[in-house]
This record gives structure tokens, sequence and C-alpha cells, in this order.
């Protein structure tokens, strides 16, 4: 350990007391400065810098509003109509509860009433409704305008000074630094709102049919744009990145459902799949041009589907007769060929209104609305064709965000303007480095330097540790397999499977559909030698045993990671994962251990899990036991801790629950003195990308970046580890949180490289660090188990275990005796 390091850990004091103060990331202690210098390009922007107002809405009837939509119709009349009260301020509005201004407002609290029209129309074309039809069917076919009064009052909450940027700059914390930019993301919100933009979260889509790809099923994807302001050590920015979200594909309803459930015929609809689907989306009537929101499906098909109807029958107010959706169309010259459809019912729960189906003519009756978010989870197969049709070259990427950030026009915003902020044009400059890329040793202790981020198992090259297969057996699911063929190539190359629960059998799943070459079944081969105990490589540093600090001293690395369930499944638990090294100083084998948590909890809630028996069930000692067996009995002196999936709001739960978990499961062991500990987050969902300045390929292996663009005072980088053949590569964003045992920056930045060469299951470097991949596929495998468990059984019964929340949620099966230290997840 270096003396420069005592600053950093003298941040962290009283840590491993019984009332340890709350940790907050460390600062950077300095910069990286081992490798080749590189320039390259980034897609930030460069932001040059020359209050806060509540908003309450009400409808007329005292009730609060919240739609977004609506919200933002209000704003706009309040400020058209009372903008001399306002003092003629233009403001930026969230959609919701904030208002935000540049100054003060004239006073502190204000009440307007608004009153905003509603275009409406009843039982014309193919809307119906129980409305009558008044005088005659050229009254009925016209719109209404429905006057809404809105009640909007305005108070004063807070003053959010924009110095506080310029201070968080300067690596000074400041209490309003996140709010000041959240200010300034929501004006760039507000300008694509204004532009019927579709705003999801920081990314907006524009309603052009250009920008999308189908992934069938009646699902597109939409490429968009991604924008918001970070404080760098370089000043403030403008990050800018290509977006995609998933949206219902636009146009007519009925191709909609045919393409949805892969049918030719509509006839073969799953109506009671249809109905599911098809709630709360959009259409547009095509007669009036107004929108509906689908609360369902008619009961009957449109031969049969009544609904009361006035006639007026000469000065008399006229009777209440019961008319099918068939017989209202034919009377409006209509003839549907397919009555014995169901109708939309687009209506309110006790007031149906129903509009048909199908294709009157060559004219669809309803279009589903365009920009309307597909939040239910894609096939295989739909992700495959998202993924490939979405890849950018680096080239193509810079055109696109740098015309983005052109034909938006910034500098026009009223109200970036008056707060003296102007955008450049043009990239980033950034300076990077590339680090060389670790020598490995694979059989015969042979020395192989990987090439541009790869290497390969030729007839001169082999494992560092074959493992001699005595017996195994293949099992066939599919027809099309030939198992003549495949049991002869897999004799030649070492083979076998895994099986994990009952029986403790190693087993590996093959898909007979893709190409089977000398490729495939290498990459067949590492798995199966990984999981039952070989090795394929290994550092030539830790053959020598000659890894930095980590050789020294006992050390246990951790990867941390949590899988949750699909979207729009919140009753599946999530799965929580913590791989462990073994067999010290060894950094290339891992143990995991999984346990289920209530859905979508990213926190982990089992690293310590004390029982009423008074053992530990939690994650953390079986880790350490696992340690101490294969580690000559020794016990960890140091942990680093890699851990995924945490956005930058919650370092302090990691640092200040997680941490302490871990603490306490090595207290409860009675383990003596607590290790130093060396915290440090990846994370991969980020908008940051970085190209070269004078080559259009993407970034070498091994590109890392601390400077530019990185956090004015928190220790983190970006490091490009991997080969990018295709698309446009992105960097690993790693955040170092805590750094007890007191590495250097390059120290540090060469740990995480070398990290990235250990994966198993490939001849490539990879984009994170193998601990935290690992973690990710034990998480995922385990996962499987639960699919084909009974919730309602376990949840209820004695399978259940409860969570930090009180909730019960099913528990894993547990790894057979045979196979739980295996690398099972390879």
């Amino acid at each position: 350990m270096s003396d420069n390091m005592a600053a950093k850990i003298g941040e962290i004091v009283q840590v491993h007391n019984d009332n340890p103060v709350k940790r907050v990331p460390i600062a950077r202690p300095s910069f990286g400065r081992e490798g080749k210098q590189i320039k390259l390009l980034s897609n930030h922007f460069t932001v040059k810098l020359s209050g806060i107002d509540a908003v309450s809405i009400k409808s007329e009837d005292d009730k609060v509003i919240d739609g977004k939509g609506i919200g933002r119709k209000v704003m706009d009349k309040v400020l058209q109509t009372y903008s001399s009260e306002l003092a003629g301020k233009e403001f930026a509005y969230d959609g919701e509860k904030c208002l935000f201004t540049v100054g003060p407002l004239p006073q502190n609290n204000f009440e307007f009433t608004v009153i905003l029209e509603e275009t409406s129309s009843r039982a014309a074309g193919g809307s119906l409704g129980h409305g009558s039809p008044n005088q005659g069917d050229k009254k009925r076919s016209k719109c209404t305008h429905l006057a809404k009064k809105f009640v909007v009052g305005i108070s004063y909450a807070a003053k959010i000074p924009l110095k506080s940027v310029a201070l968080a700059l300067r690596g000074s914390e400041s209490d309003h630094a996140q709010d000041a930019l959240r200010v300034l993301d929501i004006v760039l919100r507000q300008q694509q709102a204004k532009r019927g933009c579709l705003l999801v979260r920081q990314s907006f889509f524009s309603d052009d049919f250009r920008n999308l790809v189908d992934l069938t099923g009646g699902v597109s994807g939409c490429r968009g744009l991604h924008s918001s302001f970070r404080t760098t050590i370089g000043g403030l920015s403008l990050n800018m990145d290509v977006s995609t979200t998933m949206i219902v594909t636009p146009g007519p309803v009925f191709d909609f459902l045919l393409t949805n459930q892969n049918v030719r015929d509509i006839r073969d609809i799953d109506w009671p799949r249809a109905k599911k689907m098809l709630k709360n989306l959009r259409v547009k009537a095509i007669h009036n041009n107004m929108e509906f929101k689908i609360i369902g499906l008619s009961d009957e098909p449109c031969s049969r589907q009544t609904f009361p109807m006035k006639v007026r029958n000469g000065s008399s107010e006229g009777e209440t007769v019961e008319i099918t959706v068939q017989e209202y169309f034919k009377s409006k010259q209509v003839d549907l060929t397919m009555p014995y459809l169901p109708c939309l019912d687009v209506g309110k729960p006790k007031r149906p209104n129903y509009v048909p189906i199908e294709v009157a003519g060559t004219n669809p009756l309803c279009h589903m609305v365009s920009l309307q978010r597909y939040t239910k989870a894609l096939s295989s197969q739909q992700r495959a064709t998202l993924v490939e049709k979405s890849r950018q070259k680096p080239q193509e990427r810079m055109r696109v965000v740098t015309d983005a950030v052109k034909n938006n026009r910034y500098d026009d915003d009223p109200i970036l303007s008056s707060c003296g902020i102007k955008i450049e044009k043009q990239l980033t400059r950034v300076d990077g480095r590339v680090l060389s890329a670790p020598t490995l040793v694979v059989g015969n202790s042979e020395d192989c330097v990987p090439n541009r981020g790869r290497w390969n198992y030729n007839n001169k090259v082999r494992l560092f540790e074959p493992v001699k297969i005595e017996r195994w057996a293949i099992v066939n699911f599919s027809a099309r397999c030939d198992m003549s063929r495949i049991s002869r190539d897999l004799i030649n190359w070492p083979w076998k499977k895994k099986n994990l629960h009952e029986m403790g059998i190693i087993t590996q799943c093959i898909v007979p559909s893709v190409k089977m070459n000398d490729q495939y079944y290498t990459n067949v081969l590492l798995k199966i030698n990984a999981k039952l105990g070989g090795m394929n490589s290994k550092l030539s540093l830790e053959h020598r045993h000659m890894i930095p600090i980590v050789n020294q001293t006992p050390t246990l690395i951790l990867g941390m990671d949590v899988s949750h369930g699909s979207p729009g499944r919140a009753d599946v638990p999530s799965i929580a994962a913590v791989v462990g090294s073994r067999c010290w100083p060894l950094i290339s084998r891992y143990r995991a251990s999984v346990r289920t948590q209530s859905p979508k909890v990213e926190m982990i809630d089992s690293l310590f899990k004390p029982l009423d028996d008074g053992k530990d069930d939690g994650i953390i000692r079986e880790l350490l036991l696992d340690f101490y067996k294969t580690s000559q009995q020794r016990k960890p002196k140091q942990i680093i801790i890699f851990r995924d999936g945490v956005s930058e709001s919650q370092f302090s739960q990691v640092l200040n629950v997680e941490l302490n978990q871990i603490i306490k499961a090595y207290q409860y062991m009675d383990q003596g003195p607590i290790p130093k500990f060396t915290v440090i987050i990846a994370q991969k969902n980020h908008h940051t990308k970085l190209f070269q300045e004078n080559a259009p390929d993407n970034v070498p292996p091994g590109t890392v970046v601390d400077s530019g663009i990185v956090h004015p005072r928190q220790y983190d980088f970006y490091m490009c580890a991997h080969a990018g053949p295709i698309g446009t590569s992105r960097p690993t964003h790693y955040h170092v949180l805590l750094d007890e045992i007191g590495f250097l920056p390059d120290e540090v930045q060469k740990l995480v490289l070398a990290l990235s060469y250990v994966y198993q299951r490939s001849t490539t470097a990879i984009s994170v660090v193998a601990p935290i991949c690992y973690a990710h596929l034990a998480a995922a495998q385990m996962g499987q188990f639960m699919k084909f468990e009974e919730f309602a059984e376990t949840s209820s019964g004695s399978g259940g275990v409860p969570s930090s929340s009180g909730a019960v949620v099913p528990e894993l099966p547990r790894l057979h005796a045979d196979v739980c230290s295996s690398m099972f997840f390879c």
C-alpha cells in the first residue's frame, strides 16, 4: 500500500465499529498513467455556463389531475391566459408537480382557473354510444365541444441556484447540483414534448416511420435519442446518444391482431388472448379522427351485440330501441363483411362504446395509435432482431448524435438562453490510454498473447488444465438432430453434460439448429471443462503468483448481481447471485451462491441471514467457508467487491447496507479482524460512447478513460476491455466507492482488465469483469428453476422464505452436493 492512499482510507473512519458512520464514495486520489496514449472523441457536448415552484392541478369537482398529457395542456393554457400575471416568464414543466422559472415570480402563491375545450363525438360512424342521435344523422355525425374547468395552484417551494452546478464542477459537494441538472433535463424534455415526441425517462422518440424496426408480433423497435446533462471533470456536458424503445406497431387493428398472434385468418384469433393484449391500448377512429382507449371487447359479435339508441319520432321525445352494431352500420350505408367478429369497447365500464375491428371495404375503421410503448417481455427472436437491426457503426452513430444536437437548436430555447447556457455542436475530445493485454497461460504452461482481445485453441494450443471424462451420455429432445454425427464429433472433442439439483450430474445443452463446426465444439468444450473443475487458461501473473497486492495477502473477490423478472411480471421473485473466488491466490475460479428475494428489489437482502436456531443461512457465510476450505485454511484479509446493476442513487445503499451485511456475516463467524474492503460498481446501462478521433473503427480493447468526461470529484473511469467487431462498443463505467486496500489507479485499472480475460466460456476479452458475468449467469440459470415451481404452493407453505419486506417468496432448491461448488453457470 502506498503512503498517498492514507487520505483515501481516512475518509472512512470507524467503518467497522458497532455504530459505523455513514460511508460516502471516496474522492479520486490521482489519475492512471500506464498505457499507450490515444486520441478519442465522446458523445458529450460541452455546455458553457455564463427557482423551482410546486404545481397542483384540480378539476372542477376538486379532483386532483395526475395525467401528464392533460397537465401539459392545462399549463400551456395558463401561460397563454395569465402571461401578464406571471410577468411574461417562460417556464419548464415536468408534466407532474414541478414548475421551474428563471428568477422569481411576482408573488409566492397563485391560483388560476382555466377552461379547456375537449372535442367529443358520440354514435358517429364506427364509434357507438348510448346517446340520442338528436336531430337526425347530420347532427349525430357532428363533434361536440365539451368545456372543462381546471383550478391551478402555483406555490413557491425552493430556490435552486445554477451556481451549484459550477461548484459541483469544481469538485465541491452541493445539495442543489442534482436539482439544478434535473431542471435543465426537464427543459429538454419539455422541448421534445411540444414536438409530439414520446418521452421515456431521458429519451425521446418522434413519430416517423423511418425510425421503426419491425420485430414481428405487432411490435416495433423505435429509434430515438437520449439526452442528459452531466457534470464532468471537464465541465458541464450534454450526453447525447441513440436510444431504442419498443412500441406497438401502428396500423389497422385488424392487421395488428393477425401479426400479434401469427395467424393468417382472423377466425383463428384467440380472443381471450387478444382482449388481454388490447386492453389499455389507444386506437384512432378514422371517420372522426378521434382517439379512444380500449377497455375490452364486446361480449357478442357485431351481429348480436346491441346497445340502446334513442330515435326521434317527429316532434316527440322519441323512444329508446335496442339496435345491433351491424344494424347501426347498415343504416349508415356500411356493410360489415365480418359481423361474426367482436367489437372494441372504447367506452367506460358502465357505459360501453363499440367500434368494429374489421375493415369496411378497403378502409380500416380504426388504427392503432402510434408511439404506444410495448412493455411486455420480448421473445428471444424479437430480442435478436432488435439487437441486429439497432447496430450502428461508430461513424454513423457520431453523425446521428451530432446532427441531433444541431437540429434541436437548443440555443433558441428561451429558458436555456435565459440561464446563459450555450451548447457546443462538436463531440468532446478526450485523452485515453490503451493498456496492454495480459499474457495468458494455456496447456503445457505455454504463454499465449491475445491479439486485439482474442486468442484461439488450434491444434498447437491445448487447455491449461483439461478434465478427463470417464462416463457421459447424450439425451436428445430434437427430432431434427443427427445423434450419430454429434456423438462421433463429441468423442473427437472431449464433451459432457450436467444436472444440478436432483442427480448432481453435469449437463450441457446444445441447439441443433445452429451451425456445428470446429469453433462451435470448441466453445462447448470450454464450458464443459470449466463446469467439471478444469481450467481453460489463466493469467501468466496468476500462474507465477505475481498479481500485485492480491498475491501478497489472502484476497476474496466477490461478484454481485440481481436478476429481475420480465417487464410486467411483478409476481416473479428477483434472483440474487454472488460468486466468490476460491483456491487463493487464483482469481480464475469461482463458486456461486444464489437466493430469491422480493420482486424488483435490487439490494441483496440475504447476504447475512441469521435463523431462529442461531445459524446464518446467508450467502456470504457460504462463500467464506468455501474460500477457507480451498485456500489452505486461510481467512481473507482483503475483500474486493464488484457490484453490478445499481445506479448512482443506490451507491449509498451498497456502502451502508450491503457492505454492513457482509461485515456482520464475517463477524458472526468469529473470523477475527475485519478484512479491508474495496468496493467497485460496474455500470453497463449508461449512454457514454468512445470513438477514435482518427480512425473509423471501434476503440481498441484495453482502452481506458479517467479524465475529461469522468465525475469531477468521485473516483470513476471508463474501460472498453473487449474488441468491438460490429456496432459501436459500449465501455463499462466503473466507480470505486471504497478502497481500504489501497490500490493505485493503475493497479485498479489493470486488475479490472485482467479480470476481463479470465472468463472461461470464451476465447475473447469480455466487456465487464468475469465475476459479474458469472453472477449474472448463475442468477439467470437458477432463475430457470422458478419457471417450473408452483408459486401458490411454495408461497403459502413451508417452502417460502420471508424477505426484508416481510412478504414470503418461493425458495430456490439448493444445488446437489456434487455440483454446488462447481462452476455450473459456465
